[in-house]
């Protein structure tokens, strides 16, 4: 799965629209549509960092970056979270 579509789930998990996930993490909209939608072939690092750093994404960020989880420490895939 490419970081776009993992950023969605993520989105989706959490039960929010684009516009709030961009109000929280503070991600300009055009750039997290081209994110979900892959427009964007990459992510860039400093969004990355705003979403995985905000603390209600944190638990996602190992799954985010390595597709892997760690339940034991709170790192967590949204398939896992539900």
């Amino acid at each position: 799965m490419d970081l776009g579509s993992k950023l969605k789930e993520v989105r989706l998990t959490e039960r929010l629209t684009q516009a709030e996930m961009c109000e929280i993490t503070g991600v300009k909209m055009d750039t997290w549509k081209g994110y979900e939608y892959g427009r964007s072939k990459s992510v860039s690092s400093v969004e990355l960092l705003k979403v995985t750093m905000h603390p209600r994404f944190k638990k996602y960020a190992l799954w985010l970056v390595t597709d892997e989880v760690a339940p034991e420490v709170g790192q967590i895939s949204p398939v896992i979270g539900q």
